[in-house]
């Protein structure tokens, strides 16, 4: 299992930091911290992918679900990543669409404090 997570808050925002590989295997636990997060309130995600060097369905599944989580609960989920075969993934399935993805952590940042949300979100 190669994976590391870890998370720093930066005022109302909370980033989550991935690495390694998200998988069928390491998914759960990366819904898990997700759900930690988000269950204590902390609903305006940033999800740095930047690290990740593979990412299968199990683990777009984990993002979709946790993103459709945090917006119940009034909150974004932004993600940040720039290896280009885990944006593949987001561009074949069309979730580019779906989530908003930023290059690096502080457009991420910058953009999470002025309010957006992400594509397509109801106002």
């Amino acid at each position: 299992m190669d994976l590391s997570i870890t998370r720093a808050d930066h005022g109302e925002q909370t980033v989550v930091h991935l690495g390694g590989e998200i998988d069928v295997y390491t998914a759960p636990l990366v819904r898990e911290k997700l759900d930690e997060q988000i269950q204590s309130g902390r609903t305006k995600l940033v999800v740095d992918l930047t690290d990740v060097t593979f990412l299968d369905s199990t683990g777009l599944g984990v993002l979709v679900g946790r993103l459709k989580l945090t917006r119940t609960r009034g909150g974004s989920m932004l993600l940040v990543g720039t290896d280009d075969r885990v944006l593949k993934v987001f561009s074949i399935t069309g979730l580019d669409k779906v989530f908003e993805i930023h290059p690096t952590l502080e457009a991420a940042l910058a953009s999470s404090a002025a309010g957006a949300g992400t594509p397509g979100e109801q106002s």
